[in-house]
């Protein structure tokens, strides 16, 4: 089975609340490439309850964070030719994050993200989102991912 973006992350990143696959309480998404796009699911639960029958505002904020920034280190390996986990590692984080909610985004269904790559460069790539509930968008995100600074990469890393 394919690995995901986030089954890639060096050791010192695999604790992200949102992405990372090794905190037990996080959400624990999986990004993977679908063509030029990125597609993640999550199964929403029912702690995940705005209120009753809809998915948390917060929770498609996160989910949309998490999986434009995994995908935005994909495209920075995709774009230097290089694999997935090689080193040095290519991490981002949040400049800015935007969600439109378009519509409520009903519990029970899953949530089915498809980002696009809409700029790259070396320090910044801004990823275009948008979240489905069986093929109707709810939410559309943009968010800027820069690349982490040196001086906050582990010295491990």
């Amino acid at each position: 089975m394919e690995k995901s973006f986030q089954d890639h992350y060096p050791e010192s990143y695999r604790h992200c609340y949102g992405c990372g696959p090794d905190n037990d309480h996080g959400l624990r998404i999986k990004s993977y490439w679908d063509g030029d796009e990125s597609i993640a699911d999550f199964q929403p639960q029912h702690y995940h309850l705005a209120f009753p029958g809809y998915v948390y505002g917060g929770l498609i904020a996160s989910l949309i964070d998490c999986h434009s920034t995994g995908t935005a280190a994909a495209a920075a390996y995709r774009r230097a030719g290089r694999e997935q986990g090689s080193s040095p590692p290519f991490r981002f984080v949040t400049a800015s994050l935007h969600v439109d909610y378009l519509k409520p985004t009903p519990m029970g269904p899953p949530l089915h993200l498809r980002s696009r790559i809409a700029e790259i460069t070396d320090k910044k790539v801004i990823v275009t989102t948008d979240l489905l509930v069986e093929g109707t968008i709810t939410a559309r995100g943009k968010v800027v991912a820069v690349r982490i600074p040196e001086h906050l990469v582990p010295e491990k890393e």
